[in-house]
């Protein structure tokens, strides 16, 4: 008589080893041949446990950087070494938009990417919009309308209206402004004033 309580033991067969190892071989078949394309194309840099250098353009400026395979992109631009804390930590999962920067004039989460990942390309974050000196025109509009109060998702909400001016310039409208703005939590419920800002900056785009 069976045991109800005791686990039901997989019955091994000839033919279910066989479908096993063959589908195995199939996968590893498949693996090889697009490793193969991709080194033919030139795509495939191999990283070890080392740090890896890299070059990107960051905030106008070609830069060479050291990162380990496994550091995102906002680990390494909060990093002494390059010392941009404007983008923001926090959920670290790509849900609150706190990091958000641009890269390759689009935003993202820089806590999704990988540093390596950036190699070659250009990455903007809130410093590069403007400086206290010389204020680009939405982080002026969030002064003005009072669109930052704890300021801890100011930059990334800043960097997600510049691209919607830069999208829509003068043309922007509130729903796009929310459309853009979508990925970016505020704790403190500004987000009236960040669309008055982003309107507000769009007429001087």
């Amino acid at each position: 008589m069976t045991d109800p309580k005791r686990p039901a033991r997989t019955r091994l067969t000839r033919r279910s080893l066989m479908k096993g190892a063959g589908a195995a071989a199939a996968t590893g078949a498949l693996l090889r041949s697009l490793e193969a394309v991709a080194e033919d194309e030139g795509d495939v840099r191999r990283l070890g446990k080392t740090p890896a250098r890299f070059e990107l353009t960051l905030n106008g400026k070609r830069r060479e950087l050291t990162a380990e395979p496994r550091q995102t992109l906002l680990e390494v631009l909060r990093d002494a070494s390059v010392g941009l804390t404007g983008t923001k930590p926090a959920c670290d999962r790509a849900q609150c938009g706190a990091c958000t920067v641009w890269l390759d004039g689009e935003p993202v989460p820089a806590c999704s990417v990988l540093a390596v990942e950036t190699e070659g390309r250009e990455v903007t974050t809130v410093e590069g919009l403007g400086s206290p000196e010389a204020m680009h025109p939405v982080q002026r509009a969030f002064v003005a309308e009072d669109a930052a109060q704890c300021g801890f998702c100011t930059s990334g909400m800043v960097m997600s209206v510049a691209w919607a001016v830069k999208t829509h310039g003068k043309g922007l409208q509130a729903d796009q402004v929310r459309e853009a703005c979508a990925g970016n939590l505020c704790r403190c419920g500004t987000y009236p004033h960040v669309v008055q800002a982003a309107l507000r900056a769009a007429k001087e785009a």
